[in-house]
């Protein structure tokens, strides 16, 4: 962290489910597991929304306080629908949850805006925030927006004037694995001549169900490897239809980095997983499965590290057919981020 955390408990506000994802969860437990390897005390506050990873947090060794949900609970503003409460209900349970003094107060919550940071203030000795959208007010100490071309104007008239900003993807939250395979993978790019492997991984939850679509896509002729979560709601389509297509299937893959490592192709959707891919110098065919990773999407594809597909068929022709598009798209990829953002942001 850019300032100083003189004592040791740090506390953070995020939710994982099917309707948002995981993207937002796995960012934190990543800067988390770096806090933890530093001695600093890490508790996660989640709501227990259907198809969360609470379960892995705790894996992890992070002490998780659970906030109960409201069945009935409905809202015609997206994010706050996906929160499950309002933002006052949502700010007194955190308050509640918090039995011990907080130094760091982390929030990844595109609901959560500078009413929900104001009722924490009191209980809290600083708040960094995750975003990615910038579009709302937001009462921080720390701004952390990890994101290919985010910049300070983004926030005018947005965030206190004193707020420390971490802009950029030198400031991605990945997983140590995936900077200690980087070198490694770089090599291996160097010396791939054909894409022979294709990882497909459409996050944890898929339930668009765009991973058969895919696999009826892509064709025979590339070993085929298929990632996505244990709670996604088409598993067993997806694995009676590679069982007879020889395509190998991983449900809660624990090494991403290794299995992007082995892929020559990744066809994924956007969000946090791009900045693994780009890491590895990962050349992607990129589907926008939500509309928060449009922006991400564009300005992948403005550097030229991913395609956004059109028509698999045709796109994955064309990479194929041209080996120098895939190169390129490799080497722009590596430039984007190392891998080592967690460290950064966890330095104290």
């Amino acid at each position: 962290m850019l300032f100083e955390i003189r004592s040791m408990n740090i506390v953070f506000r995020v939710d994982s489910s099917t309707k948002m994802g995981v993207g937002h969860l796995m960012r934190c437990l990543a800067l988390a597991d770096e806090f933890k390897r530093q001695n600093k005390k890490t508790t996660f506050i989640c709501r227990n929304l259907t198809g969360n990873l609470i379960n892995l947090v705790k894996q992890k060794g992070h002490k998780v306080v659970i906030l109960s949900i409201d069945i009935y609970f409905r809202s015609n503003n997206l994010y706050l629908d996906w929160l499950g409460a309002t933002q006052e209900e949502d700010a007194e349970q955190t308050i509640n949850a918090i039995s011990e003094n907080v130094d760091l107060l982390i929030v990844d919550n595109y609901a959560l805006d500078e009413t929900w940071h104001k009722q924490l203030r009191p209980c809290v000795k600083k708040i960094m925030v995750i975003d990615d959208l910038a579009d709302k007010n937001i009462d921080c100490d720390v701004l952390l927006n990890q994101n290919l071309r985010s910049k300070k104007e983004d926030y005018k008239n947005k965030i206190p004037n004193d707020c420390q900003l971490l802009l950029g993807c030198e400031y991605a939250l990945l997983r140590p694995e995936f900077a200690e395979l980087r070198n490694q993978a770089l090599e291996k790019r160097k010396n791939t001549k054909e894409i022979k492997n294709i990882l497909v991984s459409m996050g944890g939850n898929d339930t668009k169900n765009l991973t058969y679509d895919i696999l009826q896509n892509v064709g025979d002729g590339f070993n085929i490897t298929v990632v996505f979560g244990a709670l996604s709601p088409h598993n067993k389509m997806i694995q009676n239809y590679a069982e007879k297509k020889n395509i190998k299937v991983i449900i809660d893959a624990n090494n991403m980095a290794e299995l992007m490592l082995d892929a020559d192709l990744a066809i994924g959707a956007g969000g946090s997983t791009s900045w693994e891919r780009c890491c590895l110098g990962l050349p992607t065919l990129l589907f926008i499965t939500a509309e928060n990773q449009t922006q991400v999407a564009i300005n992948l594809k403005k550097l030229g590290a991913v395609k956004i597909v059109h028509n698999l068929k045709e796109d994955l022709k064309e990479i194929v057919n041209n080996f120098e598009l895939w190169q390129n798209m490799s080497n722009q990829a590596q430039k984007v981020c190392n891998g080592l953002g967690a460290k950064k942001v966890a330095i104290v």
